[in-house]
């Protein structure tokens, strides 16, 4: 048995010098490869080694609650806060509108001008003109939603203007924005605004509640005018009368005043003078119509204010055509501009001025027209005749509302013989022998 053992290690001995030798006699290739055996085991425990720190953080992370803060973007657009709209809860703004709708009845212009510093010659001529035929106005709602400033408000009028010729009061509503002097006094802001200031009035105006108590006004307006037939022909006698005594008075101011002629000029001297004259008193009106979405700026440059968007089909009085192309036009009761490229001629005709058209002076807001709107100003066309085109199917309707009765439908293509265009956004047609209401947006 002792004998087996001691061979046993006599044999191993024996291999291990074995080897010992073999590995003298080639150390030139063993050693490096047992250099980069280690280096391989080397890097494979440094490897495990941090990926266990990347697990073990992981695992911290994952344990600790992300701030609130932290998972919220860096930046979020504002949305419009939405407040409650109220009614007559502020009686210093109840005054100053109460004020200010009894000086336009009585064409009291100073009062007038003291409360809204911004009303152009056109307005203010406007303004007196109506107040010929305004009896009074019995009834103001002021609601009132917080404005963008400190102490300021937009305030949605609801009026119900009592004519001298007629028996009815016509309700009505209209958009102010109030501010507060550095007295404390209100006044009628509507002309110092930025576009900011703007932007959150047209987001007001859509919420809900403010777009129901609109709604409500217009069907009330519309089935009024609906249902007496001698109170729609006199607001459309109305609309057209004022904007002729406007374009009179404006014809007569800017008319330059007739130079004496010698007695001693020849007969043909003064036929010339008499053609020139006759030239002279004719003006081309154009209304031009927007052929997509473009800003409107406050002046011919791109760098120029954005006063807002023109919507495509939106229409424009055309005041020059400048030859660096744009296009000065008449909008919110001021000189704008657009881009000429984005502008079509939809309508041109010419007038003795002393007898302009109502396009001379019509202005468009770009807004959608509010029954008070639509009884003062008279930049809508009335008493037209002629037919309209059919631009896309629409219902013909009993009268100038949605929800009243359905006469049939009409397609694209068709005419229908024109009774009047109206400026609440309804064309009176003829429709198979009777009098019927189709929506302008759908006929020209």
């Amino acid at each position: 048995m002792k004998y087996s053992e001691q061979s046993n290690k006599h044999g191993m001995k024996a291999r291990f010098m074995a080897i010992e030798e073999w590995i003298m006699d080639h150390n030139k290739v063993v050693m490096p490869l047992v250099l980069i055996v280690c280096v391989l085991i080397t890097v494979l425990v440094a490897v495990n080694a941090n990926h266990r720190k990347i697990q073990e953080k992981e695992a911290e992370e994952a344990a600790v609650p992300v701030p609130a803060e932290a998972a919220e973007p860096l930046e979020q657009e504002e949305e419009t806060p939405v407040y409650e709209l109220e009614e007559n809860t502020h009686p210093e703004i109840n005054n100053v509108i109460r004020t200010y709708y009894d000086a336009q009845a009585e064409g009291d212009i100073e009062t007038i001008s003291s409360l809204n510093a911004y009303l152009d010659d056109i307005d203010t001529i406007r303004v007196q003109e109506l107040s010929k035929y305004i009896d009074s106005y019995p009834v103001l709602n002021v609601y009132t939603k917080p404005g963008i400033e400190e102490n300021s408000y937009v305030a949605y009028v609801y009026s119900e203007t009592l004519f001298s010729d007629v028996e009815k009061a016509l309700p009505g509503m209209q958009t102010y924005y109030i501010g507060q002097d550095e007295g404390g006094d209100y006044f009628i802001n509507d002309g110092t605004y930025n576009v900011e200031v703007w932007d959150y009035i047209k987001a007001v105006t859509l919420q809900d509640d403010v777009v129901d108590l609109n709604n409500k006004v217009v069907v009330q307006y519309n089935e009024m005018l609906a249902e007496d037939e001698e109170l729609n022909e006199y607001i459309a006698y109305l609309k057209e009368k004022i904007n002729e005594d406007v374009g009179e008075i404006l014809a007569q101011v800017e008319r330059p005043e007739e130079e004496t002629v010698p007695e001693a000029d020849t007969a043909e001297a003064t036929e010339t003078s008499e053609e020139e004259a006759g030239e002279s008193n004719v003006t081309v009106l154009k209304m031009v119509r927007a052929t997509d979405v473009v800003n409107i700026r406050s002046s011919d440059s791109e760098e120029a204010d954005k006063l807002d968007k023109a919507q495509i089909g939106q229409e424009f009085t055309l005041l020059e055509e400048k030859g660096n192309g744009w296009s000065k036009v008449r909008y919110n009761d001021r000189d704008a501009y657009i881009k000429s490229d984005y502008l079509e001629v939809v309508s041109q005709e010419t007038a003795d001025a002393g007898t302009q058209t109502s396009a001379d002076q019509a202005s468009d807001d770009g807004q959608e027209e509010t029954p008070t709107e639509a009884a003062s100003d008279t930049s809508s066309s009335s008493g037209s005749t002629g037919t309209v085109k059919v631009i896309e199917s629409v219902r013909v309707r009993k009268s100038a509302s949605t929800d009243a009765e359905s006469l049939g439908t009409v397609y694209e293509g068709e005419e229908l013989e024109l009774l009047m265009k109206q400026a609440d956004g309804w064309t009176k047609v003829k429709y198979k022998g009777q009098t019927a209401y189709v929506k302008s947006d759908y006929v020209e």
